[in-house]
């Protein structure tokens, strides 16, 4: 049963809109006009937010948000292009299934909600609509596609705190960003193969960051010591990035430090679930030669 929700100025607009039999919110006149704004959900999507946000309330006020939420989500099974369902671009609320991105996004918009004291589901769609798209601004063009454009856009809009890019070491390389994946593989992404005339608009966003240059740690430099451990925090957001052409980084996660070392939260293609990797990260890295380092990113909570 799937829910198309709008989001109005912090109202409940779904118990006010007439509703079809089917349970879908149906916009009146008035709606039309913020139709991006509109959320597509199931009831368990909702309630699932609802119960997340009361349980973490409970918990201590000193908790990292990132790991608590991230560890919520556990078992949760791993679907590609979860986003690219619709025939329109929606914001698409789905903790049912999920890719390595939207676990992020999910866990970082319910983080975002108890830094900031807001607890409604409404409040968790508003955060998660600024996250995927820029200037919150919901289209298949402004949706953040590129790991890169994401971190640009949720640092000016206050989520992101930083990329860190020091101490040198670890941070001896340079990633220069040459991104083009997307308009070279239309294909690939049903959404876009059924709509050409947003092309042009993906590869202006590829050349706005390319050229970009950003440290990162390579692979080989990722180990158990005290350097690593004061420069990279529980809860901090890992970005694996990668030697296929076109691409910025090929994989996300959320780091977690355990005694042996670095692992990674995250929703695994390879083991088909949400998982807190019981590899160390420098393992897991060494048996995938296209991937190269990581960059990472610190949320502002």
């Amino acid at each position: 049963m799937i829910w198309i929700f709008l989001l109005m100025s912090m109202v409940a607009t779904e118990a006010a809109a007439p509703t079809t039999e089917a349970n879908e919110v149906v916009l009146g006149p008035e709606q039309s006009a913020k139709a991006e704004n509109a959320a597509v959900y199931t009831r368990a999507d909702s309630l699932t937010v609802t119960r997340l946000l009361k349980g973490a309330r409970k918990a201590k006020p000193t908790s990292n948000w990132m790991i608590y939420f991230a560890r919520q989500l556990r078992g949760l099974p791993y679907v590609a292009q979860t986003l690219e369902k619709n025939k329109k671009e929606q914001l698409v609320v789905n903790l049912r299934q999920l890719d390595c991105t939207t676990y992020v996004e999910n866990v970082a918009a319910l983080s975002l909600c108890m830094k900031n004291q807001k607890y409604t589901f409404e409040d968790f769609c508003n955060f998660l609509r600024h996250l995927r798209y820029e200037n919150g601004v919901v289209s298949y063009p402004t949706r953040l596609h590129y790991f890169t454009a994401w971190i640009d856009n949720n640092t000016k809009d206050g989520f992101v705190k930083k990329e860190i890019q020091s101490p040198n070491p670890p941070f001896t390389k340079v990633q220069t960003i040459n991104i083009n994946y997307m308009t070279q593989h239309v294909g690939r992404y049903p959404m876009l193969k059924q709509n050409p005339e947003w092309v042009k608009e993906i590869r202006d966003i590829e050349n706005r960051y390319n050229g970009l240059r950003f440290r990162y740690i390579p692979k080989t430099s990722i180990a158990n010591t005290k350097l690593l451990r004061e420069t990279i925090h529980d809860g901090d957001i890992i970005a694996i990035l990668t030697n296929k052409p076109g691409l910025d980084t090929s994989h996300i996660g959320i780091a977690v430090w355990h005694q042996d070392g670095l692992h990674l939260l995250n929703a695994s293609m390879v083991r088909h679930k949400v998982v807190e990797e019981p590899w160390t990260l420098q393992y897991y890295m060494s048996r995938h030669p296209s991937q190269t380092g990581i960059r990472v990113v610190r949320m502002a909570l």
